[in-house]
């Protein structure tokens, strides 16, 4: 009887001491630890270490190996496993990928649209359950949708309700290390203020201090003198024609 070999697209592997150093001269030293489950002890990585031979002797070897393929610092590396044929010839076997240190196995594409279809059909699945779930039968009537708005409201409500899920805390390290990282290299430019208009005179303090403001309250029962009653408008003369 076969024993059935575990799914690598469920496995995951990092070490603890190497993840505060990490960085693209030493990641292909982190991915060949032998404790690493995706590493191939067979391969030419393997050979060129233990004969203490120079990283580009591997492309004078045939064989599997391993290569640092992408990179985007600080958090994210891109490794790939290929069979060498000749110095200018490769096959590519398999990629892995690390993030903050936690080693993955990328999925093929058949396991890509595996995973896609198997979601499509829970999700129609789901509405036609959904769906069924509001046919009603009558012997008169025959099949009839009850359509509540009540029903849909609160399930709405309840969607609407229901709480996110928080981030963690490495993902706040990491999303404020990044933005660190973005904020160094592209500084917020503060706009300058705009300058005083030279035609506005500021009134110094010292000239503010002697200026006095007298104001005249004149009172209401003061009789008006003779000169300064009104006048009735002058009569009009009818012209002589």
């Amino acid at each position: 009887m076969t024993e059935t070999k575990e799914n690598p697209l469920g496995l995951s592997w990092h070490d603890s001491a190497w993840i505060p150093i990490l960085n693209p001269s030493n990641i292909l030293d982190y991915f060949c630890e032998r404790n690493n489950p995706f590493f191939d002890r067979t391969c030419n990585n393997e050979s060129i270490k233990m004969q203490r031979l120079a990283p580009e002797q591997l492309t004078n070897m045939t064989g599997p190996e391993y290569i640092l393929l992408h990179v985007q610092e600080p958090i994210l590396y891109v490794i790939r496993k290929q069979h060498r044929h000749s110095p200018t010839q490769a096959t590519p076997l398999a990629d892995y990928y690390i993030i903050a240190g936690v080693i993955y196995q990328a999925p093929d594409l058949g396991s890509v649209l595996n995973s896609r279809l198997l979601s499509t059909i829970h999700h129609l699945q789901s509405a036609f359950d959904e769906t069924v779930s509001y046919s009603r039968y009558h012997p008169s009537k025959g099949y009839t949708w009850d359509l509540k708005e009540k029903n849909l409201k609160d399930k709405m409500a309840k969607k609407e309700n229901a709480k996110e899920e928080p981030s963690s805390l490495f993902q706040r390290q990491r999303v404020d290390m990044l933005l660190t990282e973005l904020t160094r290299k592209f500084p917020i430019k503060v706009p300058s203020m705009p300058a005083v208009d030279a035609k506005i005179n500021p009134v110094p303090e010292d000239v503010k201090s002697d200026i006095r403001v007298d104001v005249k309250i004149e009172k209401p029962d003061t009789p008006l003198s003779q000169n300064t009653r009104m006048k009735p408008p002058p009569e009009k003369k009818a012209r002589l024609a």
